[in-house]
């Protein structure tokens, strides 16, 4: 599972604790995961549901910083890849012990406002082009789309066509385009003028594509029949259910993870 929390949770930190327990994830990617106090006690309450193995990239001198939290029932180890890019509170990587490797990358491009956008995705392009350690799922808010299917309100242009059409030239395919093809999908809406736009994407190499038999968004919705659908984030969560084929010994093997 996949989810930009929105500013490190704050008061909201016990209801997507318990919306994620309710969806039972195996592995969990938070973006706009912060140092603070509600951010770490999110952390405590992951752990307390079986999600044990955690790599928190927080910054403790700036806890108010975004950053990312990856967390999971499998164990793995942080990797680091030379073409990885240089801002460290938004990217991460790490290996899982499955029984064949998988490796997750986790995400959170910067707006575009920053001017450190096109950097950034230009780094995950050269990443993609030059990865040759097998199984990989990079997830998260990239704060891009492709124009029209992805817009209410055009703000997407050529960069984002070029830079989607890349990532697909080199085998990393957007798995919510795969399996859902032209479907319209918002993931989160313009606080001022309402219009949606689908900001978070699930992209999986040739290794792993196959193995994906399910992506959806969800919206995070208060107890008690909260019907606003940022009741928890301005972002719905990514899901995507994945069967990772292995072997164990002399016996085939098929371990099922739900990624949310």
């Amino acid at each position: 599972m996949s989810w930009n929390i929105r500013a490190g949770g704050g008061r909201r930190l016990q209801d997507i604790a318990d919306q994620l327990e309710r969806l039972q994830p195996d592995v969990v990617a938070l973006s706009e995961f912060r140092g603070t106090a509600p951010s770490q006690e999110l952390k405590d309450l992951l752990q307390a549901q079986g999600l044990t193995y955690q790599v928190d990239i927080s910054d403790p001198l700036k806890p108010a910083t975004n950053s990312l939290l990856f967390a999971s029932r499998v164990r793995g180890r942080r990797v680091r890849h030379v073409r990885a890019p240089v801002y460290e509170r938004r990217w991460l990587c790490v290996k899982l012990a499955t029984p064949v490797p998988l490796w997750i990358g986790v995400l959170h491009v910067p707006n575009y406002v920053t001017g450190r956008q096109l950097t950034f995705r230009d780094s995950i392009l050269s990443l993609a082009q030059n990865w040759r350690s097998g199984a990989c799922l990079i997830v998260g808010d990239t704060n891009s789309g492709l124009p029209d299917i992805e817009e209410e309100n055009p703000i997407f242009g050529s960069a984002e066509v070029e830079w989607f059409g890349a990532l697909a030239a080199c085998g990393w395919e957007d798995a919510f385009r795969v399996l859902r093809g032209d479907e319209r999908a918002y993931t989160w809406y313009s606080p001022n003028a309402g219009n949606g736009f689908r900001l978070d994407q699930a992209f999986a190499n040739g290794e792993v594509m196959a193995h994906i038999k399910r992506v959806e968004y969800i919206w995070g919705r208060a107890p008690g029949g909260e019907s606003r659908r940022e009741a928890l984030s301005d972002h719905a969560a990514l899901l995507i259910d994945l069967e990772v084929p292995g072997i164990q010994g002399n016996c085939q093997t098929t371990t099922s993870h739900r990624l949310a």
